[in-house]
């Protein structure tokens, strides 16, 4: 039986019998390609319970019925597991990553990443050079609760060769003991902002003229008036981060 050249369907041929059979096999076929959605792409071990029309890309180093399909479309139909073998340009939609991936010939990418696009994320490159030096911008977020003394760190840090355009807060349960706080660093208290609001809700965008950081820096609060006894503030820090060539 004869198949198409792009999408693998089998064509009636002249004296075909049971035409029916081949016209199925394409719908079928069809069904899986158009709109094209797989499940999963990290699996090497066919799933226990697919379901009639369940795809998958299986991942390289693939075995039992999916032995020698790496990085084909394995799709279950009829009881059974069938290949098809994608061609450059083909599309998918991956479920449990939420994301469109695009096959370039050789392997799937995603959409981005195939297309140089830039994506939103709480950190995005948003230029790469040939030999993997880049620049990304970033927005590290922590929640910090339960403040309690004179002051709180966060854990997440400003990195070592960032540069810091702010650091944001937003009061998000009200803070008890202290009469305001500041939001800063180590010796520079209020630097992204003084006598901040204890109220929820209360916020404040620490904008700073962009500064360099050459050692992993927290942030801290620091209580006004008297000593945290409670509360919650969200601390988000704005930088821009280059990382250097790889090869």
């Amino acid at each position: 039986m004869v198949d198409t050249t792009k999408l693998q369907l089998p064509l009636i041929a002249a004296d075909q019998a049971q035409k029916h059979v081949p016209v199925n096999e394409s719908l079928l076929r069809l069904d899986t390609l158009v709109q094209m959605a797989v499940m999963d792409r990290d699996l090497t071990v066919p799933p226990g319970n697919p379901a009639d029309g369940d795809a998958y890309i299986p991942a390289s180093g693939a075995t039992g019925a999916w032995l020698g399909w790496d990085l084909n479309i394995a799709v279950y139909s009829g009881g059974a597991w069938e290949k098809l073998a994608p061609r450059a340009g083909w599309l998918a939609w991956t479920e449990d990553e939420a994301q469109a991936l695009i096959f370039d010939g050789a392997d799937w990418k995603s959409l981005a990443d195939a297309l140089g696009l830039i994506t939103r994320s709480a950190a995005t490159t948003v230029s790469k050079g040939a030999a993997g030096s880049a620049n990304a911008i970033v927005s590290a977020e922590e929640l910090l609760s339960g403040l309690s003394g004179p002051s709180v760190d966060t854990t997440i840090t400003i990195p070592n060769r960032a540069i810091v355009f702010g650091v944001s807060t937003r009061t998000v349960t009200e803070v008890t003991g202290a009469s305001s706080y500041d939001c800063g660093l180590a010796g520079e208290t209020s630097k992204f902002g003084g006598s901040l609001g204890v109220a929820a809700g209360s916020i404040n965008a620490g904008v700073i003229g962009p500064q360099a950081f050459y050692a992993d820096t927290p942030i801290r609060l620091t209580a006004n008036g008297s000593d945290f006894t409670g509360g919650a503030v969200r601390v988000a820090i704005h930088y821009f981060l280059p990382t250097v060539p790889q090869s």
